[in-house]
């Protein structure tokens, strides 16, 4: 593992990046596809979008109408609202660019150039940096948002894609290795990995506990979610949920896990502490990993295949609005 920075970063960059600048038309992975959801802040307005779609839809979420529609993309991946809420990030892997928009009036600000193959990003707490998975390169681009440009790219990965979380303290970065099936653990403090965790099958969607102590993993292949241990760094359980499992998101209060499984159009409610399948959410489409819930945790906004966002009542665990 090696931590490049200034004039190698941009070298690191640049590289491979002119093929696809060259044809607007170039499409990196098109065959891997994904969705994505991010709400804002205050719960107002989601933004959506698809791999396979090059448009971003806004929904005002109190009436599910929706609200405006970004263009020029080529295979967007994943969306981020900063934490203060002014701001939305969208990757695309194709063009190996970040786009900035106002998240209030959905102006386009500026683009980051991070290198091609873009697709999971992660933010920090006080929104000063983005941290994006290059599966092209196998890297991991640490980016500042204040100074606008890179600050580090970390190697070692394997087909980093859409699965990259920081853990609750912010020290910890978590990144999902699609061809190794493996978790990496990425010191933040030296920007250096310290650790792997194995045990997975088509590992996808990840989540973690405030305190830090356990992750929550979604295998497509074998139908389970894992649980793990952060701190020893290895899987002690596995919970049979729906089939090809892509989500594993945890409610605020921490008191479920729903699985996205998108063959089984529905979501599996595991009950927490005790691990436990509880019920199936039933009447979605082609849910993944693109769920998301209020912060009283009552409410969960769950991406159908079509771009439509499914309200899912989490005291009945009955779809609401699709």
């Amino acid at each position: 593992m090696k931590i490049f920075t200034s004039f190698a970063i941009s070298l690191l960059l640049l590289f491979g990046f002119s093929a696809q600048a060259a044809d607007s038309r170039w499409t990196f992975d098109g065959d891997i596809r994904n969705n994505t959801l991010a709400v804002s802040p205050n719960e107002k307005t989601a933004a959506v979008g698809n791999s396979d779609t090059p448009i971003i839809y806004i929904y005002d979420l109190k009436t599910s109408e929706k609200q405006a529609m970004l263009s020029g993309f080529v295979t967007p991946r994943n969306i981020l609202f900063s934490p203060d809420g002014e701001f939305l990030y969208i990757s695309d892997s194709s063009l190996g660019v970040i786009f900035k928009f106002d998240a209030t009036n959905f102006k386009l600000l500026t683009k980051y150039t991070v290198g091609p193959g873009a697709f999971g990003t992660a933010i920090n707490n006080d929104g000063s940096k983005l941290y994006i998975n290059n599966q092209a390169a196998n890297t991991v681009t640490v980016f500042d948002l204040q100074k606008e440009k890179p600050a580090a790219v970390i190697t070692g990965f394997a087909q980093p894609r859409q699965g990259v979380i920081l853990s609750p303290n912010g020290q910890t970065l978590y990144v999902t290795n699609f061809a190794s099936d493996k978790i990496t653990v990425v010191d933040l403090g030296s920007n250096e990995i310290v650790g792997e965790i194995d045990g997975f099958d088509k590992i996808r969607a990840i989540s973690v506990t405030s305190d830090g102590k356990t992750i929550f993993a979604a295998n497509s292949g074998n139908n389970k979610i894992a649980v793990v241990d952060a701190q020893a760094m290895k899987v002690i359980d596995t919970i049979k949920v729906g089939k090809e499992p892509y989500g594993a998101a945890l409610t605020p209060d921490e008191k479920f896990v729903y699985s996205g499984n998108l063959a089984d159009n529905s979501l599996t409610v595991i009950a927490l502490p005790d691990m436990k399948v509880i019920t199936t959410v039933t009447g979605l489409k082609e849910p993944r990993q693109a769920i998301a819930f209020s912060q009283d945790s009552k409410t969960a906004y769950v991406l159908n295949g079509d771009l439509s966002i499914a309200k899912v009542d989490l005291t009945t665990n009955e779809v609401v609005v699709n």
